[in-house]
Order: structure tokens, then C-alpha cells, then sequence
């Protein structure tokens, strides 16, 4: 396999997915508290949202807070909460003029009020852009996504909408809040971490891998090109041998 040292726009992953990691480290760098880490974080947001939209990514997954960031302290939460809304406000004329749809996956139901109206507004106003899906996962967490799948698909056996037997793959993946998503082709994590947190679990069965020590509010576009010719410069068998796909 020839190894390339650009981006190959013939070759792009389908679906990114990033685990945006280290902006508390990042701020107790600096001197400074957790909260500031995550205000700076959003410009690496920004940054990398742009960047995949104009190399030709169609879809970017960012998980921004899991269910289990809930326990966090209650200042850093209300931080995130507020930064969601004022973020979401200010990026709707990029989302628009990059012609991005924004998508949510996760129990929205959790998040407060100002919030889920906010998340909604932007949802509704870019339902028709079709250059690319950003979603954010929010009070994400897998193994929730895949608990709730499995009690929808049993109401379903138990009303005769469904036989066990019908259950297949994609019966499951239907049933996920990423329903309407492809598979996802490149995992990022940043900060030097490298575990997987309860993201995605289902959906990354043939992911290639990628970690960085970069902490995200310092990722910018020239990490993602980074992260995307090491996608290329892989060789994904899907469980074949070599020979076979060659």
C-alpha cells in the first residue's frame, strides 16, 4: 500500500467522530480554572467544524458531554450548559453559510430547559443544509443508547410488530439514536488518553483509531489532516485478509 503524506480527497472518511479531551488540562496549564479550558475549547470546535466541511466530510460526531459528566462539580456543569446555548447561538450563521445540518444524539430530555429550546432552534433552522451533518452527542452515553434500543425493539416482539427472528444488525442499528447516521470510519481522541468512555460502542465495530497527545482547545486543522492521512495510510480489511482486498 502506496503511503501518502497529503489528504487524498478520493479516500475520506464517511464519518468522523471525536473525543474532544483535555480541556481541563489545558486550563490548570494556564493557571486557571476547568471552566476556562472549556470556553477555549469551543474555538477548536469552530476550527475543526469548518476544516471537515471544507475538505468534504459529510458527517462529524463531537461528544461534548456524556452521562456521566453529569456528576461533575455543579459550577463546571452550569459552565457547559451556558456555553452550549451561547455557542449554539453564535455559531448558527456558520452552520448556515457552510450549509452544515446540526443533529443531536443523547437523552435531551436531561438537559436543562434554555438549553433543549436553544438546540432545537438551531435543529429546525438547518434541517435542510446537506453539505454536511455535525452532531453533537450530549448526556451521550452508549451503553444508556443501547439499553433504551433494546427495551424499544422488545415492546415491539411483545405487540407483534417484531418476531426475535427479525432481529438482525440492522434492526439494532435502526433502533439507536444514530439511526440516521452511517457508521463510523475514524475515531479521534485527543489529550494522549486512549480508551473509548461509553462512546459510540455499536457504531465503531470497524473504526480506525486515532490519538493524539495535542490537548483540544490547542487542535486546529492542520491535527485533523494529521489524523485523517493516518486514516489513509491504513489498510481496512473489515475481517478479509489482505490478498482478498487487494
Amino acid at each position: 500500500m502506496e503511503r501518502t503524506t497529503t489528504i487524498n480527497t478520493e479516500n475520506l472518511p464517511a464519518h468522523i467522530a471525536i473525543i474532544m479531551d483535555g480541556n481541563g488540562r489545558w486550563a490548570k496549564k494556564q493557571g486557571m480554572m476547568r471552566v476556562f479550558g472549556h470556553e477555549n475549547g469551543t474555538k477548536a470546535v469552530r476550527e475543526t467544524v469548518e476544516a471537515c466541511a471544507k475538505i468534504g466530510i459529510k458527517h462529524l460526531t463531537l461528544y461534548a458531554f456524556s452521562t456521566e459528566n453529569w456528576n461533575r462539580p455543579r459550577l463546571e456543569v452550569e459552565t457547559l450548559m451556558k456555553l452550549l446555548i451561547s455557542s449554539l447561538k453564535n455559531e448558527l450563521p456558520t452552520l448556515q453559510e457552510n450549509n452544515i445540518r446540526l443533529n443531536m444524539v443523547g437523552n435531551m430530555k436531561m438537559l436543562p430547559d434554555n438549553a433543549q429550546k436553544q438546540l432545537q432552534d438551531v435543529i429546525n433552522k438547518t434541517c435542510n443544509n446537506k453539505h454536511m451533518t455535525l452532531t453533537l452527542a450530549l448526556s451521550y452515553g452508549s451503553r444508556e443508547e443501547m439499553v433504551c434500543a433494546v427495551k424499544t425493539i422488545c415492546e415491539k416482539v411483545q405487540s407483534g410488530e417484531l418476531s426475535v427472528d427479525d432481529i438482525n444488525e440492522e434492526v439494532i442499528s435502526g433502533h439507536l439514536y444514530t439511526f440516521d447516521l452511517p457508521d463510523v470510519d475514524l475515531v479521534i481522541r485527543t489529550s494522549g488518553e486512549q480508551r473509548i468512555s461509553n462512546f459510540l460502542l455499536w457504531q465503531i465495530a470497524y473504526a480506525e483509531f486515532y490519538f493524539t497527545d495535542v490537548l483540544w482547545p490547542d487542535f486546529r486543522e492542520k491535527d485533523l489532516h494529521e489524523a485523517i492521512i493516518s486514516y489513509q495510510n491504513r489498510e481496512r480489511r473489515f475481517g478479509k485478509t489482505s490478498e482478498q482486498i487487494k
